[in-house]
């Protein structure tokens, strides 16, 4: 009995603004490219490794990513692998592409800088001295 799987689980960043687009059916299809990162030990120390990752998303996920995710930002992707094939004019390519079943969004990018919080001036406030509330 033969098995066969065909699952992926990658975790990376976002290295462009999605590109969403629409089926004839009217079906939005997200479109975005994941690096993942792999560091390991080399001849000659630690290597770095980037991986980068076509990945499709369908449906009202699509509409999601393409909605709340960036460039830059960290997600978390699972899903299956597609050949995809087409003709070119120097002949017939081929891809593979992550078509995604689920997109988990996981870090946040930094949009603005955060607004400097004023605490509130409460020197004029009357403070009760009431020691008698406390048990030491």
């Amino acid at each position: 009995m033969a098995i066969n799987i065909n699952r992926v689980i990658l975790a990376g960043n976002l290295t462009r603004d999605p590109d969403v687009r629409y089926l004839p059916s009217g079906t939005p299809v997200t479109s975005f490219r994941l690096a993942v990162n792999r560091r390991f030990k080399g001849k000659s120390g630690d290597v770095d490794e980037t991986c980068f990752i076509d990945v499709k998303v369908y449906g009202k996920q699509a509409e999601s990513c393409g909605e709340f995710l960036s460039k830059g930002r960290n997600v978390l992707v699972e899903g299956y692998l597609r050949l995809e094939q087409w003709d070119s004019e120097g002949g017939k390519r081929s891809k593979h592409v992550v078509v995604a079943d689920r997109v988990q969004f996981l870090g946040f990018v930094k949009e603005k800088e955060e607004e400097e919080v004023v605490a509130p001036d409460v020197s004029d406030v009357p403070v009760e001295d009431d020691d008698e509330d406390f048990p030491f």
